[in-house]
């Protein structure tokens, strides 16, 4: 790609020196990078800089919370804003399916659904992650928001206007700092989850668990495990049987075990929670 494409990317990052180039080096060809940075302690800001980003310390409180303030108060040059995080990896196929996007995007088009490929070492998950699952990371500048779900985000959030969709996918590395930066990662995830679910009176809605909209069913399917008994064992077999995991081999066997583990985590946390009050 010989110019540069008019989008801003907003890169979320703490304490990611291992990935904080892979990240940018990927990102070549977009015109702005903007690394918001939680409080890193190693070279995180540094390694930016130098590979050409903008550098902003903002606390984090959420995903969603980090990627809104940065669409409001990131001083972003463009209208177009691509959010990734800094174990995810653009491919020369995604940054020209953007190009496209954006140029054949109407005025009522706020914001693009996009999609990942996650990897366990070489291995790509297809199956045992259940690809493609739908993510909103392309939005147009104060036009599309974020919304917090659990530990993470509301995967596609309503918004005023229309959506797109970019249907090649990005890279995902979650694995890329080892294993136990993985659990231990996790093991917060799973007390937030814990409180949250706690908290959390959100009523289960049977009728989109049928509906054509992948994102509804899945929100639908999620709530749904948490009322169950059993909720890790359920989430092992969901993605090594029904959504046939094991085609994936050694890697879909060992990513499918640590995510019936971490369901089995929030039951734990929930009951330590409870014994506490």
């Amino acid at each position: 790609m010989t110019h540069r494409i008019p989008v801003s990317v907003i890169v979320l990052a703490k304490n990611e020196e291992q990935n904080i180039v892979r990240c940018l080096g990927s990102l070549h060809w977009a015109e702005e990078l903007v690394v918001v940075d939680d409080r890193s302690t190693d070279r995180t800001a540094e390694l930016a800089r130098l590979h050409g980003a903008r550098v902003v310390d903002h606390p984090f409180e959420s995903f969603a919370q980090q990627r809104n303030w940065a669409l409001r108060e990131g001083g972003l040059r463009n209208d177009w804003v691509l959010m990734l995080d800094a174990d995810e990896v653009s491919t020369p196929e995604f940054a020209a399916e953007i190009q496209r996007a954006i140029i054949d995007a109407s005025n009522d088009t706020v914001a693009f659904r996009t999609c990942r490929k996650t990897m366990l070492g070489d291995a790509w998950l297809r199956r045992s992650d259940s690809f493609p699952v739908w993510i909103m990371r392309l939005v147009r500048r104060d036009r599309a928001w974020f919304a917090d779900s659990g530990h993470g985000e509301v995967p596609v959030p309503e918004v005023d206007g229309e959506m797109g969709t970019i249907r090649e996918p990005f890279v995902h590395h979650p694995f890329s700092r080892g294993l136990n930066d993985w659990w231990q990662r996790h093991i917060r995830y799973a007390e937030r989850e814990a409180r949250l679910e706690m908290l959390s009176a959100t009523q289960l809605s049977w009728s989109d668990l049928i509906k054509s909209d992948a994102s509804k069913r899945r929100r639908a399917l999620r709530e749904l495990a948490r009322r169950m008994p059993c909720r890790g064992s359920l989430r092992f077999i969901y993605q090594y049987i029904v959504k046939r995991g094991f085609l994936d081999g050694r890697a879909g066997l060992q990513f499918c075990r640590m995510m019936g583990c971490y369901e089995r985590m929030i039951v734990v946390k929930k009951w330590e929670l409870s014994q506490e009050r």
